[in-house]
């Protein structure tokens, strides 16, 4: 059998990280006797009134396996076959997801809008709306923002608003991948409730995997009537669990006490930690760190030594450089091991040169 690291942290994603206790714990909990299938369990029941217990509002909430399938099908749910969906040109639904959304919405079509640091500026989403208002060309009618962005950086409350307001202006509907939600609000040190519904977001993707959960994002519409027939969509969608309990049960683990912050916060301190030692080295993020992950630009002969000694980073991700990706589960001394390879490698750059 291969062996699948050969060091404890990894900085490539968090979805490398393992299953948090808590979360393998309220597991192992729902695995006793039988329960009824298909999310008519008290599991589920328990998890979603935890959901609308954190946003302070009575919400729709569905569980699906994975961030694909709960943005794809939510952002169908926004749409007619006719409609745009408007996002930022680095963002995961065009990127990242194999078309998923125009194949779910029956051709939806992508409208992409560039901008600083995987951000997008209302001026920005009033242009591309109203470049073409034609019949000849596909109405936009979704804006999709990511929170935290696939750059690393969090939209402040106060963007969030001015991004309604023109969405408003404009009919637009809001839908937010939040695959790092978690660590949007604990690096915003806010409510979930001020950065979703009451910023204007009609649909939110809750991630849990990447913040410790094993299998399963939670899909939150925060006006209920957009949900409507909601489940049919992701039983055709094959996202309907049968044994849904499971999927369910870890939430409830993740969010009694806020845990899911607690994870969130030291994902967040150790990229944190991460920046400031790089910063020392002279090596600077590329975008403002707002959440856990750094973005650098390594030499390609430093990318080849750090892999050789066997660590995983993407170098793919954003707009160019190197991603390393801090989790609920990495630790200092991960860091530490890290940026000892690195000087390993400048240190011997240097003595080259200077030879």
């Amino acid at each position: 059998m291969k062996n699948v690291a050969t060091k404890h942290g990894q900085f490539a994603s968090d979805n490398y990280s393992g299953i948090c206790p808590e979360a393998w714990e309220f597991m192992q909990q729902a695995n006793t006797g039988h329960v009824r299938s298909y999310g008519d369990d008290p599991w589920t029941e328990m998890a979603t009134n935890s959901i609308r217990e954190i946003f302070e509002t009575d919400c729709e909430v569905f569980f699906v396996f994975n961030g694909t399938a709960a943005n794809s099908l939510s952002l169908a749910s926004l749409c007619q076959s006719y409609h745009s969906i408007l996002c930022s040109d680095v963002a995961h639904v065009e990127t990242d997801e194999c078309g998923a959304p125009e194949f779910f919405s029956n051709g939806t079509k992508m409208l992409l809008i560039p901008g600083q640091n995987g951000k997008v500026q209302p001026e920005a989403i009033e242009q591309m709306v109203k470049r073409r208002t034609d019949i000849h060309f596909p109405k936009p009618r979704v804006l999709s923002l990511t929170q935290a962005t696939e750059l690393g950086t969090v939209y402040s409350p106060k963007e969030l608003l001015a991004i309604k307001e023109v969405a408003n202006k404009l009919n637009l509907k809001i839908h937010m991948d939040g695959a790092r939600f978690a660590n949007a609000v604990a690096g915003l040190n806010l409510s979930p409730a001020e950065i979703t519904w009451k910023a204007g977001v009609d649909v939110l993707c809750f991630g849990g995997t990447k913040n410790g959960i094993a299998i399963g994002e939670a899909v939150v519409f925060f006006k209920k009537e957009l949900a409507y027939e909601f489940d049919y969509r992701c039983k055709q969608a094959g996202q309907l669990a049968s044994k849904m309990r499971f999927l369910a049960a870890p939430w409830v683990g993740m969010l009694t006490g806020g845990v899911w912050l607690k994870y969130a916060r030291h994902a967040n301190a150790m990229a944190s930690y991460l920046e400031e030692q790089l910063s020392k080295k002279t090596i600077m993020p590329m975008f403002p760190r707002e959440a856990n992950s750094v973005f650098v630009t390594l030499p390609e002969a430093a990318q080849a030594h750090l892999r050789g000694k066997g660590w995983l980073f993407y170098s793919f991700i954003g707009k160019g450089g190197c991603r390393l990706m801090c989790s609920w589960d990495t630790t200092r001394e991960d860091i530490d091991s890290f940026l000892t390879d690195l000087d390993e490698c400048i240190f011997h750059h240097q003595n080259k040169h200077e030879h």
